[in-house]
């Protein structure tokens, strides 16, 4: 996408993890939440911060974006920021192993749900002008805690149960990183239509039925003639993926 990272970061980042430029590395302890803070630095910190949370059970960050578009057509950044996680997932699966998503926000490997992303930007922004900052978060679980019988989560996965070995939450958020520059040069040089067809690709199939992302991010489902609408801006209100009790993925 249209985001000036590589000129507007502010410090070199952190060694901590090995990061490409542009970015700017900001460590959480493991009781911090690296969306809710990414967002209250966005403005003061600019585009290529990455905040990460160190945790042993979940791989939790968020990055800061600046695009030139308008913010409605910005909000697509959501399905760059998707289609990075599901590369660098993809990067570390065991063989034919699938990486999967549930539109617009969620990640399935093998059919269980693994986590997801989300997208803030200012409050009262105008969609016909560039916001001044995007915020992507996204929460992968890593390894499944105190749930060892089958049954006991039929929906949700860990990676460390789908063959994953030794991918911790560093690793992760290093090879996001490298994948997420991938998708915005793509998005640069080729346009947004790189993107959405790499992430329309990793949607559920459906028999006898089409689907596009619209300029501004709404799903079109096409079939028999007819086209549905699914509004982009009304599905990120409310994470599909996450557990409001614990803050984490649903299970």
């Amino acid at each position: 996408m249209p985001a000036e990272t590589r000129s507007r970061v502010r410090a070199p980042f952190a060694a901590a993890l090995d990061l490409p430029p542009p970015f700017r590395l900001v460590t959480l302890r493991e009781i911090g939440d690296a969306f809710a803070h990414a967002t209250s630095i966005a403005e003061q910190e600019g585009a290529g911060t990455l905040v990460h949370v160190g945790r042993f059970d979940l791989a939790e960050f968020a990055v800061v974006l600046e695009p030139e578009e308008p913010l409605r057509t910005a909000k697509r950044a959501l399905y760059a920021g998707v289609c990075a996680l599901g590369d660098a997932l993809a990067a570390h699966a065991p063989p034919e192993k699938p990486i999967a998503f549930d539109w617009p926000d969620a990640i399935r490997v093998d059919g269980g749900l693994v986590g997801g992303a989300r997208l803030a930007w200012p409050s009262g922004a105008d969609e016909q002008e560039p916001p001044a900052w995007l915020v992507f978060g996204a929460m992968i679980r890593t390894v499944a805690m105190g749930e060892t019988e089958p049954g006991l989560r039929p929906l949700g996965a860990a990676l460390d149960e789908e063959g994953f070995d030794d991918l911790g939450s560093g690793r992760l958020v290093e090879s996001f990183a490298r994948h997420l520059m991938i998708a915005i040069d793509a998005w640069q040089e080729r346009g947004f239509g790189e993107v959405a067809k790499s992430y329309l690709a990793r949607l559920a199939p459906e028999p006898g039925v089409r689907r596009d992302l619209d300029e501004n991010g709404d799903l079109l489902v096409r079939r028999a003639g007819k086209t549905e609408r699914r509004p982009l801006l009304s599905a990120l209100a409310v994470p599909s993926w996450l557990d409001p009790a614990t803050g984490g993925p649903r299970r």
